[in-house]
């Protein structure tokens, strides 16, 4: 993956529910003929606090993204991320593997630790401590692993406990494995030694610093650190104007309850600041200059919250950023 295409929300204005997967399944189609090589959803229940209300609409991710597998030819199909907590990994194994037969080869596993207390308490699925949770997902790993390579699967350890698991039929082919997240000594660790990709959630400011320790625990584990695609995570708005980008992210922070007609240009410019927002040249300088600033990032993933609901802006920010990450 050098350009992926997260869709985390499904809350749009003016689109009711019978409307829903046809909005999802047309910025799906957007990604995929505009150079984008990946398209992923989120693995949640509950909206985040970050994006929206928690009752706002939440589709299931492996039902959406098998939907989404007849919707498209080419782009690989993945969670970002999945939440290890949410499933057994024998279970999630099989379930990815289905991906990739109904995709004709397309899946790739996006894993997490999981972290949304809330979902997992009303869903009454244990939440665990964060060190828990990292030893699930480092027990899982060692289950998915070698299941999705048509092994069979042993392992009794502190959380789960398989015997000679069967994955029949195999994936069609290797299913990449991605784990999300920035934490420097568990997450790139566990990169390091079980992923083929990591999708860096962090400010741009701590890019280096976290490229730098996912290099020092490839050598430590010896591993071959070239092998390792990263990615970085960002919110993007893009328009064909920049008086248009504008108008679209004033638009989605009144849907998220702020009175933008009466802030001020210093009120709304942290939270303009928080997505990287314009016209085209604009939106292209930022992601450009990144990859400039970073030789070892290969590309990003990139959701647009506050218009890719918006036909044709999925388009136009693929055709914005393909160039930017070819080989």
């Amino acid at each position: 993956m050098r350009l992926g295409y997260q869709i985390p929300n499904f809350t749009y204005p003016d689109i009711d529910l019978a409307q829903l997967f046809d909005v999802v399944a047309r910025q799906a189609k957007e990604a995929e003929g505009s150079g984008f090589d990946t398209v992923l959803v989120m693995d949640h229940f509950y909206q985040l606090p970050m994006i929206g209300d928690p009752d706002d609409y939440m589709l299931e991710c492996y039902s959406l993204l098998s939907a989404l597998a007849r919707e498209t030819g080419r782009v690989t199909l993945s969670a970002l991320v999945t939440g290890n907590t949410y499933r057994n990994p024998a279970v999630l194994a099989k379930t990815v593997t289905t991906l990739d037969i109904v995709s004709n080869g397309r899946a790739m596993l996006g894993i997490g630790a999981g972290w949304f207390e809330l979902e997992h308490d009303a869903f009454g699925i244990e939440f665990g401590t964060f060190t828990e949770r990292f030893e699930k997902l480092e027990e899982a790993l060692r289950i998915i692993g070698p299941m999705l390579r048509g092994e069979r699967a042993d392992l009794s350890g502190s959380w789960y406990d398989v015997s000679e698991a069967i994955n029949e039929p195999p994936p069609l082919g290797k299913v990449p494995i991605m784990i999300g997240g920035g934490g420097e000594q568990k997450t790139l660790r566990m990169v390091a030694r079980y992923a083929d990709e990591s999708n860096l959630i962090c400010a741009d400011d701590d890019i280096g610093r976290k490229l730098d320790a996912l290099d020092g625990h490839c050598e430590r584990l010896g591993r071959d650190r070239s092998e390792i695609t990263v990615t970085k995570q960002k919110n993007c708005c893009i328009a064909p104007t920049h008086d248009d980008a504008h108008a679209d992210m004033l638009a989605y922070l009144g849907r998220r309850g702020f009175d933008v007609g009466n802030m001020s240009d210093d009120e709304l410019a942290p939270l303009l600041g928080m997505v990287a927002w314009g016209d085209p040249d604009e939106v292209g300088e930022h992601f450009g200059s990144l990859l400039a600033a970073h030789d070892r990032l290969d590309g990003f993933t990139v959701n647009m919250i506050p218009n890719g609901h918006v036909e044709g802006r999925v388009d136009l920010l693929g055709r914005t950023l393909a160039p930017l990450v070819a080989d």
